[in-house]
């Protein structure tokens, strides 16, 4: 690489960065808006026949999941205000920003690059609230060591989002030492809803060097409910995006309904297909499945490979 190209990757590496410490960690107009929602009497309404997605809204979520969080967090009057999330890339749009700034719940999170973490570290409301980082790359063989150093037992909330080995992560973890109330899991919604499949674990697998299509990631949402049951969780919905799926603690199963996973399933409408130069295609769902047709996936129930 030669000193020019050398010099803009550095002024880009400087702008990127300015940009995310400069960024408005707790947007106070954005956090009102939300407060005052939360009082109203629509958003507080509950019944038998809720449809979790409809409590969505989003403050730092990359979609409505904020919403749901705190309907849940308010339903279920969770004692234990500690949060694990992981996959959080620098954290600005996450799950669980909203949680540590508006509820100030103490929080680790995740991310195997070192400079997400640092744009973290840089940020100018990371001293006002309790929030661990680490930089790691997870696999099945280091979760429990790695979320030991939270020093939390009895978390309130754990998210997994990680694009890849999500079902084999979750299957690693000392579930009865985190005891988390609410379980968010990314599914994949191109696997369908009815098929128990996932990839093949590969402690290395990065969805894009798999497949340029960035179509081919983690589980089903019938393989996740399944694994989940096992665990002591149910299933209670998906966000309108078709990408995060819910469960809590079979104890609060007189406070809200489990939900069948075939009615609660949503496909996502997310055009993020690529071509082999890494294009986004702007394509329909259909396509992006297409486009993964064939590629080996894991059925949990047989224990077999078999094609998707």
């Amino acid at each position: 690489m030669n000193l020019k190209n050398r010099l803009k990757n550095i002024v880009k590496y400087i702008l990127h960065h300015v940009n995310w410490i400069n960024a408005d960690w707790e947007d106070k107009s954005l956090i009102m808006q939300a407060k005052i929602l939360m009082a109203s009497d629509y958003w507080r309404e509950a019944g038998s026949n809720l449809q979790l997605n409809s409590k969505e809204y989003r403050v730092y979520s990359q979609w409505g999941d904020d919403g749901i969080i705190q309907y849940l967090v308010h339903q279920l009057n969770i004692e234990n205000k500690k949060f694990i999330e992981f996959g959080v890339g620098n954290y600005f749009e996450s799950n669980t920003h909203f949680l540590l700034v508006n509820n100030n719940w103490s929080g680790y999170v995740i991310d195997g690059s070192q400079k997400c973490m640092d744009i973290v570290k840089n940020s100018q409301f990371f001293w006002r609230y309790d929030l661990k980082l680490k930089t790691a790359f997870i696999d099945k063989d280091n979760i429990n060591n790695l979320l030991s150093e939270s020093n939390f037992s009895n978390v309130g909330l754990l998210h997994i989002d990680l694009d890849g080995n999500d079902y084999w992560i979750l299957d690693a973890i000392d579930i009865e030492k985190y005891n988390p109330d609410i379980l968010i899991l990314e599914y994949n919604s191109n696997f369908g809803a009815e098929r128990q499949i996932t990839i093949p674990y590969n402690p290395l697998f990065n969805c894009i060097d798999e497949h340029h299509s960035g179509q081919y990631f983690g589980a089903s949402l019938a393989a996740l409910n399944s694994l989940a049951l096992d665990k002591g969780y149910y299933f209670i919905g998906c966000n309108l995006a078709g990408n995060n799926a819910y469960f809590i603690r079979d104890k609060y199963q007189s406070v809200i309904k489990p939900v069948d996973v075939n009615k609660g399933f949503i496909s996502s409408r997310a055009r993020d297909e690529r071509d082999s130069k890494g294009n986004l295609l702007f394509s329909s769902r259909e396509s992006s499945i297409e486009a993964i047709r064939g590629l080996p996936v894991f059925n949990v129930l047989s224990k077999q490979i078999e094609k998707f």
